[in-house]
């Protein structure tokens, strides 16, 4: 396999710092999943840890002390909750990491049973463990990383079946499937710049200035502030370019709308291109909540890849969709406003118009 299609493994520990107090009595009281793993919480009148998602009624605040992990709450006395079982959480994410090595280092995507078996864990039980920390299944995960393996080999000197084949596949007609879900046209397309792609595009007006929005046949596939046609040329040169038919200026009304109303975009078609690893934090900005915010940090762990924070940070920089994929929505892990593909005034704007709704 060609070199630079292979991935380092995520590391199996959490970089980030634990939360103040507050922020771990507001991650129990919302039983913050995204949080586990980052600290445990120690019920004075009960004697037991819990992790931040446990379903158990909620203690009073003054019982509660929050400590970095079961080690340092064994070490206080306390004893681990039969309910939520906080001493899961650092196995579950551990034998999930393991199995991200394990398909990324597979010449091809392995199958469900081997991946399980590596990770330590029965078929069916580790199948709902992956997708509750990745948000994936292993098996989209493995088809996301072949095209992401596609697109660098594509993008290499050489011929696409050449390119197919570095790639992972057995045969051209899985590779041709794949890319026409995930890169939104043919290898030989996407190769070409876009060649034979048809994106209708329009630039429409919002209270926050002009945006740009463009579709596939499959559904929107960029909005942005302040870009035009030269932006999409530079994308896809090769693409054709089309005026807005009736279906995009609807579809361009309601992105528009998103500015002032987060709500108003809820079921619009996407045709976003993204590995395995950008999906599952588009997916994860979409699940924050308008008006809330989340750290670099905190997407990393809902993603069960505690340890890539920059390269969630990262997958935040390369969304297409702005306001739709809420990237603005993910600040500092000090609280300061962070970077902004579209300019930090937006982003301060979208968020206090978010927090007086």
């Amino acid at each position: 396999m060609n070199q630079m299609t292979r991935f380092k493994p995520a590391p199996n520990r959490v970089d980030a710092a634990m939360p103040d107090d507050d922020a771990c009595w507001d991650a129990f009281l919302a039983r913050d999943r995204a949080m586990d793993g980052r600290f445990v919480g120690c019920v004075a009148t009960t004697g037991i840890y819990c992790k931040p998602s446990c379903a158990a009624r909620h203690p009073k605040r003054e019982n509660m002390a929050f400590l970095p992990d079961p080690a340092a709450a064994r070490a206080a006395g306390y004893r681990a909750c039969l309910r939520c079982h906080p001493d899961a959480v650092g196995r579950d994410r551990l034998a999930v990491a393991a199995a991200i090595a394990f398909i990324e280092a597979a010449e091809e995507a392995p199958r469900l049973d081997a991946i399980a078996a590596h990770a330590g864990y029965a078929p069916h039980h580790f199948h709902r463990l992956f997708k509750r920390e990745t948000g994936l299944t292993p098996s989209a995960y493995a088809r996301g990383l072949r095209t992401e393996r596609l697109k660098a080999a594509l993008a290499q000197p050489g011929n696409v079946t050449t390119a197919i084949y570095e790639a992972g596949y057995s045969a051209p007609s899985r590779a041709y499937a794949d890319a026409e879900q995930h890169l939104g046209m043919t290898p030989s397309a996407w190769k070409d710049g876009g060649r034979g792609a048809a994106i209708r595009w329009r630039v429409v007006d919002s209270s926050l200035g002009p945006m740009l929005v463009a579709a596939t046949d499959k559904g929107l596939c960029r909005i942005s502030f302040g870009e035009g046609e030269a932006a999409l040329r530079t994308r896809f040169p090769h693409a054709a370019l089309l005026p807005a038919d009736a279906a995009l200026d609807a579809m361009a009304e309601r992105v528009a709308a998103l500015v002032d109303d987060p709500a108003a975009g809820a079921d619009l078609p996407v045709d976003v291109r993204g590995t395995a690893f950008q999906q599952a934090v588009w997916a994860a900005l979409r699940a924050i909540p308008p008006g809330e915010t989340r750290s670099y940090a905190e997407i990393a762990a809902a993603i069960g890849r505690p340890g890539a924070v920059r390269a969630a940070g990262t997958a935040c920089g390369g969304n297409n969709l702005a306001v739709l994929i809420p990237c603005h929505r993910v600040v500092r892990g000090d609280g300061g406003l962070g970077g902004y593909a579209w300019g930090a005034d937006r982003k301060q704007a979208l968020l206090a118009h978010e927090r007086r709704k």
